[in-house]
């Protein structure tokens, strides 16, 4: 629905190039983390430690991009998305470049702060809010479009980085696409982005309502338990895509295959989130969060039942289908409930929240790996997790029904 309670809708053709060209931008910024996620095995032996030590770079990657969504969102408010987006840009740069020097402790302040806090911080959760004040009929197919940018970036950057480290290694591919992905972001961000439109007051307005209540509780206590269940969720959907090239190379597959079963997983989450983004439009966002959490169990359960080549392709194929939809709705959710005056900190803080939930979902595999040599119990760990989650989500969907 329009945001505003009266007149006509803010979305126009520049809104359709704006989310165009922000999904370009985040293709680019998520495919810096996925140098550590392609060259995890090669990045180990260089640091002659095992695979937690590039696990929890993975993990702070996510971790500071949540942190540095709420910083940069709010700050975006300030001095507008176009500068924010560009600081960005540099910081992907610098953090590759520093990671790149082989130490763990580059590593980890690199991918961390440069890539994760200032980098994907500047760019993924800011950029979703921005998106989501140009639109008010097709909202939630814009953030799904929008969100999908680490899934474009999943199924066009495995293949190269592959190669690429197999060639140059994994440093020198580093610095390279750090120049590739800082230059292509910068010129994008000074070229096309420009201030949002103010939306009217009303439903998802500009303006919020003193004292008014969110699904019957408190806003912020609605809020929390909306982020738990964000939290929740994204710890099982971390796991296979942190951890699917290493899982392959322990089941005698090559990194090729598993960098191509990757892009597979990621290509049909970014097809699917198109969908649940048309979905979610029609049915809301906690109920398509709630379908996509179910399919996503689905697919865990068949990272256990197969270890065959094959039938993990079609497996990561079907996991990617299933969890597609679930974070977009998750802004979508958000959206819904508050006021647009909120969203430059309330979709921040909720992806904060997802964004942990995926960090510690990635280090715990790699964690409970080193501990039993084997992924099959994190893959039970997730699902067990991810129950949890559901029971949440039905809770908060009683609520919508009795208070809507």
């Amino acid at each position: 629905m329009p945001d505003a309670a009266t007149g006509g809708s803010v979305e126009t053709r520049q809104s359709w190039i704006i989310a165009v060209t922000a999904v370009t931008m985040l293709a680019l910024a998520a495919g810096a983390p996925l140098t550590v996620v392609i060259g995890l095995v090669p990045i180990a032996e260089t640091l002659g430690g095992g695979r937690s030590i590039p696990s929890l770079a993975t993990s702070l990657a996510y971790l500071g991009s949540g942190a540095g969504g709420v910083v940069c969102g709010l700050l975006a408010a300030r001095i507008g998305q176009r500068r924010v987006a560009i600081m960005g840009g540099v910081s992907i740069l610098c953090g590759l470049a520093l990671a790149s020097l082989g130490q763990g402790w580059s590593l980890l302040a690199g991918i961390g702060l440069g890539v994760g806090l200032f980098g994907n911080g500047a760019l993924f959760a800011p950029m979703v809010a921005y998106v989501s004040l140009w639109f008010d009929r097709r909202r939630g197919a814009a953030l799904a479009l929008v969100s999908s940018g680490q899934y474009v970036a999943g199924f066009l950057w495995p293949f190269v980085f592959e190669r690429a480290i197999g060639a140059f290694g994994w440093q020198a591919t580093m610095r390279a696409y750090g120049v590739f992905a800082a230059v292509t972001v910068v010129t994008l961000a000074a070229l096309v982005l420009a201030p949002a439109p103010m939306p009217a007051a009303g439903l998802g307005g500009m303006h919020s309502v003193k004292g008014r209540r969110v699904l019957g509780m408190p806003p912020n206590l609605a809020m929390a338990l909306v982020a738990a269940a964000s939290f929740l969720c994204c710890v099982p959907m971390a796991m296979p895509a942190a951890h699917l090239v290493a899982f392959c190379g322990d089941l005698g597959i090559s990194a090729s295959r598993g960098a191509a079963m990757l892009s597979v997983l990621l290509l049909a989450a970014f097809l699917a989130r198109q969908f649940w983004g048309w979905l979610s439009d029609r049915i809301g966002g906690l109920w398509t969060v709630f379908a996509g959490s179910s399919a996503q169990v689905a697919g865990m359960l068949g990272f256990l039942a197969t270890q065959d080549e094959a039938g993990l392709f079609v497996v990561a194929a079907a996991y990617g289908l299933g969890f597609g939809g679930i974070v977009p709705a998750y802004v979508l959710t958000i959206r819904a409930l508050f006021p647009a005056a909120e969203a430059s900190w309330r979709v921040p803080a909720l992806l904060f929240v997802s964004l942990s939930g995926m960090a510690f979902g990635a280090w715990l595999a790699g964690a409970i790996y080193d501990r039993v040599g084997f992924y099959a119990a994190a893959w039970w760990v997730g699902i067990a997790v991810n129950v949890v989650q559901l029971a949440l989500v039905a809770f908060l969907l009683m609520r919508q029904r009795r208070y809507a």
